[in-house]
């Protein structure tokens, strides 16, 4: 079984798509599932990278427009080497890929792996939406990472017969932590609960209703927000404006090491997304693996509200309401035997449901189904 991953891109780019398509690669061929990976470059260069017992396959990007990589050459990249798969996985969104399926047109059984729908581009999405549909007609399989997502995803009601449910996974032996950067963590908030947010720093995010929510949490309190994005100077003129400057941090790109640092130091995760947009999130999936209550928004159709039970692993508020979010924050955190039982049924959940080796072993059912 030979399995082509085909996305917008690959590690060491990581937000969650890149994140879930790592985790699949790495554990397809660990288990001697042959896969390898096409996608578009960072650079408007072509480039090949040999990763153990497969390769990724980069095309040169001419910029992004619309959150999508312009990158022309993955259509003759696709014809050139799709009959060397018997499956094609593409994760979605990505438009460039759908156009590249269109135009190339390959024999392949074909997998649509759905991480989200177009949520923000709507007249992007309008306009996307006949080629879309010429794509979904044609897949064997689509996988979505919660059953929640998929039903309530009106692009997808016209292929419910074709839905598969796997759930993102991930490798917790790769949540490696960088002790020195832990230690200074604890060093420079000794005696602070720490409320760790990450992500990338874009509207849907919710990090403006984090930041005022904490004008209603006393000053034990420290939340911190690592990432990158548009949204930044927004995010700081926000912390000036709510006085909170001394309780609120923007820690800006961290890399994987020290993130975990963080997710280890941290007493609380928060996901305050406001849209739909947030459809999964595998940072829930990094927080429970390290046992944090988690304390988010109440999307409907979202995944996240699958993936954080409220009331087992955490608490969901309503979206755009910065008081409920502190209040959440302070049930748990101010109740020992409710943080440790939230904190107890995190781990248990991500062991249960979310580690890399389940989601393969779904995964390759899923491939192993539609080839006989």
């Amino acid at each position: 079984m030979n399995i082509l991953q085909f996305g917008k891109f690959y590690y060491p780019v990581f937000g969650g798509m890149e994140r879930a398509l790592f985790e699949i690669t790495e554990g397809l061929n660990e288990q001697g599932i042959k896969c390898d990976v096409l996608c578009s470059h960072t650079k408007p260069t072509n480039e090949e990278n040999t990763f153990g017992e497969y390769t990724v396959y980069r095309t040169a990007s001419y910029g992004i427009i619309n959150s999508t990589s312009i990158s022309p050459n993955l259509i003759y990249k696709l014809y050139k080497m799709h009959k060397d798969y018997d499956v094609i996985d593409v994760h979605h969104p990505d438009p460039m890929a759908f156009l590249a399926l269109f135009l190339v047109r390959p024999k392949t059984k074909l997998v649509i792996h759905w991480q989200s729908d177009i949520v923000r581009q709507q007249f992007m999405a309008k306009l996307f939406l006949p080629l879309q549909n010429w794509v979904l007609d044609r897949a064997d399989k689509i996988i979505l990472a919660s059953e929640a997502y998929g039903t309530n995803s009106k692009d997808l009601q016209r292929y419910i017969d074709k839905m598969e449910v796997v759930p993102i996974g991930i490798d917790s032996s790769l949540l490696e932590i960088d002790q020195k950067k832990r230690d200074e963590i604890e060093e420079r908030y000794r005696g602070k609960k720490i409320i760790l947010a990450m992500g990338r720093l874009v509207t849907y995010k919710g990090f403006d209703q984090l930041i005022e929510s904490v004008k209603y949490l006393s000053d034990e309190y420290i939340v911190l927000i690592g990432g990158k994005g548009a949204e930044e100077e927004n995010l700081i003129s926000l912390i000036d404006r709510f006085g909170v400057g001394d309780r609120v941090e923007l820690l800006g790109y961290i890399s994987e090491e020290e993130k975990y640092a963080y997710f280890d130091a941290s007493t609380i995760f928060t996901l305050p997304s406001i849209s739909k947009a947030e459809a999964f999130g595998v940072v829930l999936v990094e927080a429970m693996a390290f046992a944090k209550p988690i304390v988010l928004s109440r999307i409907k159709g979202s995944g996240m509200n699958w993936v954080n039970l409220d009331g087992v692993t955490g608490i969901a508020v309503e979206p755009k309401n910065p008081k409920a979010i502190a209040d959440a924050i302070k049930k748990i955190a101010d109740d020992s035997k409710l943080y440790n039982e939230f904190s107890k049924n995190a781990k248990d959940r991500f062991e249960s449901i979310f580690t890399r080796e389940k989601m393969v072993e779904l995964l390759a059912k899923v491939y192993a189904k539609i080839l006989t």
